[in-house]
């Protein structure tokens, strides 16, 4: 069975386009990846990238994208709605065909070394690559920010997983990881006060009694208005027509509604099937029911 791993870094940069084409470039010329989006948002002042390959090939793309990130972002001229620690803020590895959580995890920390070594930028890793339970929550890692990295870092508790607890000048430091796919998916609502999306963000997150497996901060998008911003971290536990419908059902008592959403980066065909299911109350619908599933399916040896 053929080895494929996804990987989905996330960088400090969503306004400067030939910053974002010369940071997806690397990756595609490295032999072994297909890039498979890359998706900006101006307003949270990040791209995403998600790209496929062998494990070896995965981490070649990943460390090649770093390097090229870390030379083209300064953090200390950035600024934007989401949370972030670095130039490279995080690379999460997914296992998906014929590799292990281990071997990700495995994965992540042999780049986190040759991070440090190469580019003198600490690493912290997290979820199933996590060295200590406290570090598994990204969010965790994340608190305090870019401008308070000084201080955690010389913090004995917050000493980095990989390098010196100090960070690096221009770049701060970078998460990495293996985790299960996740869901980044925007719900914008039709308000500028985004005190509403963080009051809604803190009644759907796990952390703060919620839907389990859910990630949320409230935040302003790139309109102008407010936007609940959400990690959905299993969605066969959690499907997303839930979310949508708590955060719908929240909004509604502050008297207001959704205007839209979005996913982010790429989304399991399997999400979208329970969507379906249940916005159309479809009985017994399953994956062998959609046609391109099918024909894939086909196509496999």
């Amino acid at each position: 069975m053929e080895q494929l791993v996804e990987c989905i870094p996330n960088f400090s940069e969503g306004r400067r386009p030939a910053v974002i084409e010369a940071i997806a470039a690397v990756v595609v010329r490295t032999p072994g990846v297909r890039l498979l989006g890359v998706q900006s948002d101006t307003s949270h002042n990040r791209c995403v990238l998600t790209f496929v390959g062998s494990p070896e090939a995965v981490k070649g793309a990943a460390l090649a994208a770093t390097r090229r990130a870390v030379a083209l972002i300064d953090m200390n001229q950035h600024h934007g709605e989401h949370p972030r620690v670095g130039a490279v803020d995080v690379i999460p590895f997914v296992p998906l065909a014929g590799v292990r959580m281990e071997d990700c995890v495995a994965i992540a920390r042999a780049l986190g070394r040759e991070i440090w070594t190469e580019l003198r930028v600490p690493v912290f890793f997290y979820a199933e690559a996590a060295t200590q339970p406290e570090r598994q929550r990204l969010a965790t890692i994340r608190k305090g920010e870019y401008e308070g990295l000084p201080t955690k870092l010389a913090d004995p508790a917050w000493v980095p997983d990989v390098g010196n607890p100090s960070p690096h000048p221009t770049a701060g430091v970078t998460v990495v990881g293996a985790r299960q796919p996740l869901i980044a998916y925007n719900v914008n609502l039709i308000t500028e006060d985004v005190e509403i999306a963080r009051k809604v963000a803190r009644a759907v997150r796990a952390s703060s009694g919620g839907l389990e497996h859910v990630q949320a901060i409230g935040v302003r998008n790139a309109r102008g208005s407010a936007q609940v911003s959400v990690n959905l971290l299993d969605f066969t536990k959690t499907p997303l027509a839930r979310v949508f419908e708590f955060i719908q059902r929240e909004a509604t008592q502050y008297g207001v509604e959704i205007a839209d959403s979005e996913i982010v980066g790429l989304v399991p065909l399997a999400a979208i099937a329970d969507v379906a299911r249940s916005a159309l109350r479809l009985a017994g619908f399953g994956r062998e029911q959609i046609l391109e599933a099918r024909l894939m399916d086909l196509d496999e040896p």
